[in-house]
């Protein structure tokens, strides 16, 4: 049994004809790239902007999402050429498996569980925080003891200071909500995603355009706040250190590369989809932070899950704000079902392949879902959403994501060299310069993060790594064919 066995092309093709037969190529560029500003316009945005620019860039956070926008494109050229070979779920596990071999594709699984299920927790964290602002408009206050965890500090729209609760209880319950809800199933159809992404575009715009008039240029000064003498809290390492914060915000762009089998021209199409919504997210998350910190001194968004709110009230247009609000809660909503969607689809995967137990991949006898591994990250992600803070959630995302895509632009160039004739319907341009580049990117982002997310990571891997010599190994489909 070798631990850097691959999983052979022909083999993931043949599960991708059989999983997933029938699909049209039906989608233009145009449509890709409404489906990428859909996927990345979302909790990162609304929720770790401010937290970025109080505790690492400043009025300088812009600067940050310049900088992860390019980290972003350049993975995302490798995620598009992968994903026109081997169109199957798993994503970047499914990548690493055809190239490194089944150790790499568990650390790129488990990792992944710091992406989608981590992920989920932070966007239901910034959910809580705008609904307890819009309860609060029509004088409906929670108990302080549930709605924030016991380790962080929680600024109230009328100015009242929590200094920690038992747990954060709206966020508890939109994650098992959804989590029931994906159990039965869901159905989504292009018509609803493209009324979401004209929806969250318009917030974001209207955001941009009515909040422009009340920006207090004094609010820019300076706009690359001095180091205050430790790496990433401020000055040309905080603008890096933002970077990999925000970095979240553009989580999402990898669906594009997902629909390369449904694609009219992937050759085409592919890079126009991912390169395009990043192009337009970049435009708008530069101008809706360089308002955002216009409108209220950087330092002020310290621990703030609703920056946007915070920012907003001081335009004194409420009407606007409460839509603002509404509109916000129905994106965060969609982001978190795809993400515990996609959660529930690697750890699916991984099951049948043996690497962690059948539980993980029973299907529902009614409503045909992977209803076991639903509950679980119910339980799971609940618990991270209800008791931990939203900026080390957001850093633990990040962190999580980044070696993702440093493992998925290393596997490109593990495969043009492996199989250089495998048929691509999109090949990464400019390689091995681009992949190369992409982690470099990432790996300095990664290297600009907080040291405690460093530890974190550090610990979820080594627990990760005991769970596959202990069950993932013995228990391999791929490594054990006679059982």
């Amino acid at each position: 049994m070798s631990i850097w066995k691959t999983k052979p092309l022909s083999v993931l093709l043949n599960e991708a004809s059989e999983s997933e037969k029938g699909l049209k190529r039906t989608l233009s560029s145009g449509s890709l790239v409404a489906l990428g500003v859909g996927a990345i316009i979302g909790a990162g945005l609304f929720s770790l902007t401010g937290i970025a620019a109080a505790e690492h860039a400043g009025p300088a956070v812009t600067l940050s999402f310049i900088l992860a926008a390019i980290g972003c494109a350049f993975a995302g050229l490798c995620y598009a050429e992968f994903a026109s070979m081997i169109p199957v779920a798993g994503s970047a596990y499914t990548y690493s498996y055809a190239t490194m071999g089944e150790f790499m594709a568990w650390i790129i699984g488990w990792d992944l569980v710091l992406e989608y299920a981590l992920g989920a927790a932070t966007v239901g964290v910034s959910w809580s925080r705008y609904l307890l602002e819009l309860l609060s408009k029509y004088g409906v206050h929670l108990n302080p003891n549930f709605i924030c965890s016991p380790w962080e500090t929680l600024t109230l729209g009328d100015g009242t200071v929590v200094n920690g609760g038992y747990f954060n209880l709206p966020a508890v319950l939109i994650v098992s909500s959804l989590s029931l809800l994906l159990i039965r199933g869901t159905k989504e159809s292009a018509s609803i995603n493209n009324v979401l992404v004209i929806l969250k575009v318009i917030v974001v715009i209207i955001f941009i355009i009515v909040g422009w008039q009340f920006i207090d240029p004094a609010n820019y000064t300076p706009y690359i706040p001095e180091n205050t003498g430790i790496k990433g809290q401020f000055g040309w390492s905080g603008i890096a250190a933002g970077a990999g914060t925000v970095f979240f915000a553009f989580i999402g762009f990898d669906a594009v590369s997902t629909a390369a089998q449904e694609a009219k021209n992937p050759q085409k199409g592919m890079p126009i989809g991912i390169l395009g919504s990043l192009v337009i997210c970049t435009i708008l998350y530069v101008l809706f932070a360089h308002v955002m910190t216009g409108l209220v001194p950087y330092f002020k968004f310290a621990n703030d899950a609703k920056p946007a709110a915070t920012a907003f009230a001081v335009t004194g247009y409420d009407f606007l704000q409460t839509g603002l609000i509404v509109a916000i809660l129905a994106g965060y909503t969609s982001v978190m079902l795809v993400m515990l969607m996609g959660q529930s689809r690697v750890f699916y995967t991984m099951s049948n392949d043996g690497l962690l137990p059948p539980f993980f991949s029973e299907i529902h006898k009614k409503f045909r879902t992977p209803w076991k591994t639903n509950l679980f990250f119910m339980v799971f992600v609940s618990l991270f959403a209800g008791l931990v803070p939203v900026s080390d959630l957001g850093h633990m995302v990040s962190i999580g994501t980044l070696l993702a895509f440093v493992l998925v632009c290393i596997g490109i160039l593990v495969m043009r060299k492996k199989m250089p004739d495998a048929p691509r319907a999109f090949k990464t341009p400019f390689v091995p310069y681009v992949p190369v580049a992409g982690v470099l990117v990432c790996l300095y982002l990664m290297y600009s993060l907080p040291y405690e997310s460093w530890i974190r990571l550090v610990i979820w891997m080594a627990l990760g790594v005991v769970i596959y010599f202990l069950y993932g190994k013995k228990k391999s489909k791929l490594n054990n064919p006679e059982k």
